[in-house]
């Protein structure tokens, strides 16, 4: 399963939270840590380039927030990052420079690297976009079972993660079409596409195109 590692998938020098992931193996492992680590990164974060805006929330004073979001520490918002109308940030989110989160998107217990867009009516919670990731309009991370079992990561070999609630790891460059459900647990490896309108589960690998279950084929 060399290809979910950290290292194979997000390069972690687009994202202020690269400390992180230090000493962890595989991106879901950074979930139940992300709360307190923004709580310790922002005050650290410089007062020429951050504001704290009531409890826990920092905002780069390049970044656009529009008057009807909802945002809720602890959060930290990049630079130049853009949160748009009805944009609901639940807390223990990560948006990364330039990105994207668009109107009447959530987002709870993420981390979004540099220029990820999730830019139209998209649920992301429990879950790390990589550099660049994108999620087409209305394409949401499922982050729980509906038997409230512990998810599984399913790829060559099953992992047991010890997490009830996991939604989603995209790797750098990846591109989910519109309407797709990423079920708890599914890994998309880095420079991979999902097709519109699928329901994903499981590792779809890297350079990859998913169709469906049965029809995943090498983009080169």
């Amino acid at each position: 399963m060399e290809s979910i590692k950290i290292e194979n998938m997000l390069n972690l020098e687009e994202t202020m939270a690269k400390d992180l992931f230090e000493g962890a193996t595989y991106p879901w492992e950074v979930l139940p840590k992300i709360g307190d680590f923004i709580m310790e990164l922002g005050k650290t974060l410089s007062d020429d380039k951050f504001e704290k805006i009531g409890d826990d929330v920092w905002i780069a004073k390049s970044a656009t927030i529009f008057p009807s979001a909802y945002i809720q520490g602890p959060c930290i918002i990049d630079e130049e990052a853009e949160v748009r109308h009805c944009a609901f940030i639940r807390g223990n989110a990560i948006v990364g420079k330039g990105a994207v989160v668009g109107n009447s998107t959530e987002l709870k217990n993420v981390v979004l690297f540099n220029k990820v867009q999730v830019p139209h009516y998209n649920y992301v919670g429990d879950s790390v976009l990589g550099f660049r990731a994108h999620m087409g309009a209305g394409s949401i991370t499922s982050n729980f079972k509906s038997d409230k079992s512990q998810v599984c990561v399913h790829g060559e070999e099953e992992l047991e993660t010890g997490l009830r609630k996991f939604g989603a790891m995209l790797g750098d460059d990846v591109e989910v079409g519109c309407n797709s459900v990423l079920n708890p647990g599914t890994v998309v490896c880095k420079n991979s596409n999902i097709y519109p309108v699928s329901c994903v589960r499981g590792v779809v690998p890297a350079d990859s195109i998913y169709k469906n279950k049965t029809e995943i084929i090498k983009k080169y």
